[in-house]
């Protein structure tokens, strides 16, 4: 790859991306020129326009800027989600253009600092959001790129400085190889995007290369239980990073953090689900190993404001509670399950749930249908495809009927605030990580007229 200072002006193909849209802020802040394109405009696309990026949502050629002539100070950047038959990347290749994955230039922008990757097949958002949070509330010189919206800065970017880069190790198409991270976590390692590694063994082969990147056992912090080497981390069960005392109060975690070095007491965490307790606990060790003050973390912790799209209350009230999540995976919908179920214990649960990838729903579908029969009602919607092309007898209709819930039914987004209405539960989950987030907003808006 080409010095990155030699470079003027960045495209990004499929800019619109949570990991592509963060770099394309990083460069613009660093005064290069940065166009982008992608298939929809969406609110994070309205708001590089407005930071000054010019986006087309356009796929020609006649598209691409008059800035974007010469090949010796542009580089061009793209996520595998791109469709092969993309006209403005395929322009780009055959002209002989510098062309990188978005995992690449992530590797480079990072290597010369002191690069903290967080890895696992869930929690990577979340963990990475804490942990950059932690580090800029503790004046440490940080940059971060994270996969989701961080409600403290309304950003997938954080900036403080340039010494401390955190990053997501995205296992998608093996994209985390690319780094060479200092300190890592691997939070979870379930089998997943078997359209990529073929068998759950093959991504744990992945897992095991991606730790051993980093140089010393030490400088890895893996969850209690996953067949690797590292710091381990656990809630009231022995590990070197151990949240111990755990008790529950106005929907917030209190507990004291066993650590190498000794104990942080009466911590914060204002966030359900004991996956999420486990992130946070990931979060602490790698800002503590990367020399964060210890006394800083505490309210740090308990200013932490969440991801959207990550357990996100929309609507919080006595007689209705909304919830938005991102949950695309069985492993996720049970973590969400667990965390609703002990925050509300007692109350009816619905959850409208958008399928994500065919593949992903054929290869996982019995623990899907399990997942999701926990729930009381089960609301589905068609399969969101993403970057895939139908296959033959999958669909939601399919999948509804290997669940066993008593109420269950497949429904049209546009049926979605009128099935919300009639249910007669009062905790209510959109789930998802295709385009059901883009309705979250409009059916809150319904339901906070109607009830």
């Amino acid at each position: 790859m080409k010095d990155l200072n030699q470079i003027q002006t960045f495209y990004f193909v499929g800019i619109g991306g949570i990991g592509m849209s963060a770099l394309a802020r990083y460069f613009k802040m660093q005064g290069k020129t940065v166009f982008g394109y992608d298939k929809t405009s969406t609110d994070l696309t309205d708001e590089l326009v407005a930071e000054g990026i010019p986006v087309t949502f356009i796929d020609e050629i006649s598209e691409i800027r008059k800035e974007v002539v010469s090949k010796e100070n542009v580089l061009v950047v793209f996520t595998p989600a791109i469709p092969k038959g993309n006209k403005i990347l395929n322009y780009f290749f055959s002209e002989g253009f510098s062309v990188v994955k978005r995992a690449q230039l992530l590797g480079e922008v990072s290597k010369h600092t002191l690069c903290l990757a967080v890895a696992g097949t869930h929690g990577k958002t979340t963990t990475s959001a804490i942990l950059g949070h932690l580090l800029a509330e503790c004046n440490m010189p940080v940059t971060a790129f994270l996969g989701g919206i961080a409600e403290n800065y309304n950003s997938n970017f954080i900036y403080k400085g340039s010494e401390i880069t955190v990053v997501e190790a995205d296992e998608f198409d093996r994209s985390f190889l690319q780094l060479r991270p200092d300190i890592a976590c691997i939070t979870s390692m379930d089998a997943d995007h078997l359209d990529i590694y073929g068998d759950a063994a093959e991504i744990e082969n992945a897992f095991r290369t991606f730790a051993q990147l980093v140089k010393k056992d030490e400088s890895v912090f893996i969850q209690k239980n996953l067949p690797l080497d590292g710091m381990t981390v656990a809630i009231e069960e022995s590990a070197d990073y151990e949240a111990q005392n755990v008790k529950i109060k106005d929907g917030a975690y209190l507990f004291d953090l066993k650590t190498p070095n000794g104990i942080l007491e009466n911590l914060i965490f204002n966030f359900p689900g004991r996956h999420n307790l486990t992130n946070a606990i990931m979060a602490l060790g790698m800002a503590i190993l990367a020399g964060s003050p210890t006394d800083c973390l505490p309210r740090a912790l308990a200013t932490f404001k969440g991801v959207k799209r990550r357990f996100s209350y929309k609507i919080k009230s006595e007689s209705l509670v909304l919830i938005d999540d991102y949950a695309h995976h069985p492993t996720e919908i049970d973590a969400l399950f667990q965390a609703v179920n002990e925050m509300y214990p007692g109350d009816h649960k619905q959850i409208i749930f958008q399928p994500h990838l065919f593949s992903r729903t054929r290869d996982f579908a019995e623990a899907f249908a399990k997942s999701l029969s926990q729930f009381d009602e089960v609301v589905l919607l068609d399969i969101y495809p993403a970057r895939e092309e139908p296959i033959e007898g999958i669909t939601s209709e399919w999948l509804l009927n290997q669940i066993d819930a008593q109420h269950k039914i497949v429904v049209f987004k546009s049926a979605l605030p009128e099935v919300l209405l009639k249910s007669k539960c009062r905790i209510k989950l959109l789930v998802g990580a295709g385009d059901i987030g883009a309705e979250v907003n409009k059916i809150t808006q319904k339901l906070k007229n109607e009830t």
